[in-house]
């Protein structure tokens, strides 16, 4: 028996898992159900196991309420693909599933994965089984589970690179759920009599809240992998990857008022070699899944297992399961998180475009259609598409001849002339809030790309219009774009108001600290601009804006755990 069953009120969510049917619940009939676009209240939590959230057009919420209907019941559907890597057909398929079910958009997530918005119940079925006909699965890319494995994208920027990257697919299938029940919900497979499903590492309450996993290779730490549950630094030994630095217990997730949640990076805590990695992470999860809190969800990612026992504890119950000691952590070194966009020559002498994606939306507007764009280049391209963990795209594996071609599509559709690629706004990442996501207090992937024009101004008359700072919002303390890791960074408290939080390092190794509450955009305006002034004039040669704050005392360092390691 697991030891999390020894706590008393254990949260809804664990009585609805129990009793589950290793995540079956009554989801089919949920979904025949013709008296409304929601599904039972149970099957709600379960669906997020299946890859999808059910949400409600917010935008229409009053105006519904007034008429007395229910709330435009809809649902978010996220895409499963380790590395972030499709194929044109895969691609294409996608893109048209957005049209014919959702609101015609995609949108690219900071985990690498695809999105689709506003689809309406009946839809469900038929999405996810065009998805599983392309050879992409929407499984556990929700719910209580290892989510998608983040990497960067692109296997042939070094030998290392292709390494890493095979190892996160090997590292992602690994720790998918193995319960059937995902097969016979969405297609249509029968149960084999006599054959009861068996979680052997989730078993059958699953893990106490969602469990991320990043791998991330110096010097970019472009998937944020301090931010993560279990973040692996990939360490190189004549040009080939001797093993991985071990971190644990990062989450950046929290709640107003709630003192006792709050973001939280990573500790190294040891190293392994790369043939062992896959068995201490599996060790990982089986203590979370065993000690972490299973009756209030708000404390229950590993971040907190390890800060209620100690990381002392932590470590030494790693090493008892594991029957033998990490080593010691090897040396490494981060310069940045961001994206390097334009053209990149790989190993395998074929070329890789990095394409900005505002926020990772995927779409057209008049004099702007990236989506149709995408479906251009999907048609005639011979390599592959890959979603950064910034919201960005590579097109991928692009031959020399067709290089001049995709760069035409893309001229002609208006995507290398719609905005001014400032460093600003380059560095820009927002969540979606309003009007889909339930949980948003403000505006964010809608609002955020006027406020950077604005910030823009002050930024060119500081001579500072091509300086990289790290800027992102979101609509709520969940931090889905990771605000926590911005060297400015916005959450978002209620319509048009926003707490401002400075002083992240550039690399992603710090957390900022939050500066000033409640901010309206007038007042977001008036405190960065002397700021940013202050900044122009008074930095060091080479000096990030998140290390200038910290340096003037304009905001404090944050407290890093007092029990780190290393």
């Amino acid at each position: 028996m697991d030891k999390q069953f020894a706590q008393e009120n254990l949260s809804e969510d664990e009585h609805i898992k129990n009793k589950s049917d290793y995540l079956r619940g009554t989801i089919k009939d949920s979904l025949k159900n013709p008296l409304t676009g929601a599904l039972h209240p149970d099957d709600v939590k379960l669906i997020k196991y299946h890859g999808s959230y059910q949400q409600h057009d917010r935008d229409q919420e009053s105006e519904r309420k007034q008429k007395k209907l229910e709330p435009l019941y809809q649902f978010m559907v996220r895409v499963r693909a380790a590395g972030g890597i499709t194929t044109p057909k895969q691609w294409l398929a996608l893109s048209e599933l957005s049209d014919l079910y959702g609101n015609g958009t995609l949108k690219l997530t900071t985990r690498q994965s695809f999105q689709f918005h506003g689809i309406l119940k009946g839809g469900l079925k038929p999405v996810i089984q065009k998805v599983n006909e392309v050879l992409l699965s929407t499984l556990a890319t929700c719910g209580d589970v290892n989510r998608n494995v983040m990497c960067n994208p692109n296997p042939y920027q070094s030998p290392i690179h292709s390494e890493v990257y095979e190892f996160a697919g090997e590292i992602s299938n690994y720790f998918l759920p193995k319960t059937t029940a995902y097969h016979e919900i969405w297609l249509n497979k029968e149960k084999v009599s006599g054959t009861p499903d068996f979680e052997p590492l989730y078993h059958h309450t699953y893990l106490p809240r969602k469990f991320k996993i990043a791998l991330a290779i110096p010097p970019n730490n472009d998937i944020d992998v301090f931010a993560n549950d279990l973040g692996l630094i990939a360490i190189e030994e004549n040009n080939k990857i001797k093993g991985f630095n071990i971190c644990v217990g990062g989450g950046l997730g929290s709640t107003f008022g709630n003192t006792a949640t709050y973001p939280r990076l990573a500790d190294v805590i040891g190293f392994a070699p790369k043939e062992k990695v896959i068995e201490v992470a599996e060790t990982v999860i089986s203590i979370q899944r065993d000690y972490g809190n299973r009756s209030d969800r708000k404390l229950s990612r590993l971040k907190h297992t390890i800060d209620d026992r100690g990381l002392e504890w932590f470590v030494s119950e790693l090493n008892a399961r594991l029957g033998w000691e990490l080593g010691s952590p090897k040396a490494y070194k981060f310069v940045s998180n961001g994206d390097t966009y334009g053209w990149l020559k790989g190993i395998n002498n074929k070329w890789f475009y990095t394409l900005f994606v505002e926020h990772g939306r995927v779409k057209n507007e008049r004099d702007y259609t990236l989506k149709k764009a995408l479906e251009e280049i999907a048609e005639v391209h011979t390599g592959d598409f890959r979603l950064t963990g910034n919201q960005n795209l590579i097109i991928g594996n692009v031959e020399e001849k067709d290089k001049e071609t995709i760069n035409e599509i893309l001229t002609q559709n208006g995507v290398t002339s719609h905005r001014k690629l400032t460093g600003l706004r380059k560095n820009s990442m927002a969540c979606v809030a309003l009007g889909t996501c339930g949980l948003a207090f403000a505006e964010s992937e809608r609002y955020l790309p006027s406020l950077v024009d604005k910030l823009d101004i002050i930024m060119r008359d500081n001579g500072l219009e091509e300086e990289a700072i790290n800027i992102r919002m979101t609509g709520c303390p969940n931090n889905c774009a990771r605000s926590s890791l911005g060297e400015i960074g916005f959450v978002g408290r209620a319509i048009g108001r926003y707490n401002l939080h400075l002083g992240a390092s550039h690399n992603g190794d710090r957390l900022n600290t939050l500066y000033k509450e409640m901010l309206s955009e007038e007042d977001i305006i008036k405190e960065l601009t002397p700021i940013i002034a202050a900044f122009a004039q008074e930095k060091d040669q080479g000096e990030s804006f998140g290390d200038f704050v910290i340096r003037k005392e304009i905001v404090k360092e944050t407290d890093r755990p007092q029990h780190v390691l290393v």
